[in-house]
């Protein structure tokens, strides 16, 4: 019993931490965040910092793996509203290049992360999408809407478009600007993969 309790205070001590740095990561920076702050805010120590997550570098990791997996989700949930297969795939790209808007995302995952953790087409929430991404690639291509080709290659290559798109709005000076134009871009780029033009 007692362990169990325990493990339900580890979890709980876990979430507090990951809430309070994705405010303070979103509102000030990665770098203007204080370790000191941050756990004091939910009335831990440091000590609970590095036993959960090793130092402030594994507390974003975790924070960007939480946000990743939500924006994977909600471009899913998008994705599935589309009437066939291919344009759920497309639509899934465009509002994962739309989310580069959102301050918490732009902020946290497309500047913050790649700055820190290194190459998101490597973290373990983009190599869970590329999965998905793949999946349908391989259905499309079956049912040939695609064109015969690797299917890890071209989900690798619609992931990386849109990463990429994404990561361009958040470091550009005017986002809302290069939104149309990565859109555009993104879904002509795609379309080559069709076996006919839609």
């Amino acid at each position: 019993m007692a362990a169990k309790r325990r493990a339900e205070t580890m979890e709980e001590n876990r979430a507090k931490l990951i809430t309070a740095a994705r405010k303070a990561f979103a509102e000030k920076g990665y770098a203007a965040a204080s370790m000191d702050d941050l756990t004091a805010d939910v009335g831990l120590t440091r000590g609970a910092l590095y036993h959960n997550f090793g130092d402030k570098r594994g507390l974003l990791a975790a924070v960007v793996s939480q946000i990743d997996a939500e924006m994977a989700r909600r471009a899913q949930e998008i994705g599935a509203q589309s009437e066939d297969e291919w344009e759920g795939l497309m639509a899934e790209g465009v509002a994962y290049i739309e989310m580069a808007l959102d301050p918490e995302v732009q902020r946290i995952v497309l500047l913050d992360g790649p700055a820190v953790l290194g190459d998101p087409s490597q973290w373990p929430s983009q190599n869970s999408c590329l999965q998905a991404t793949r999946r349908t690639v391989e259905r499309l291509i079956e049912q040939e809407i695609m064109k015969p080709m690797d299917a890890e290659a071209a989900a690798r290559l619609l992931n990386g478009a849109a990463l990429n798109a994404a990561l361009w709005i958040a470091a550009s000076d005017n986002p809302k600007d290069v939104l149309p134009k990565a859109v555009e871009a993104f879904r002509s780029l795609a379309t080559g993969l069709l076996v006919k033009s839609m």
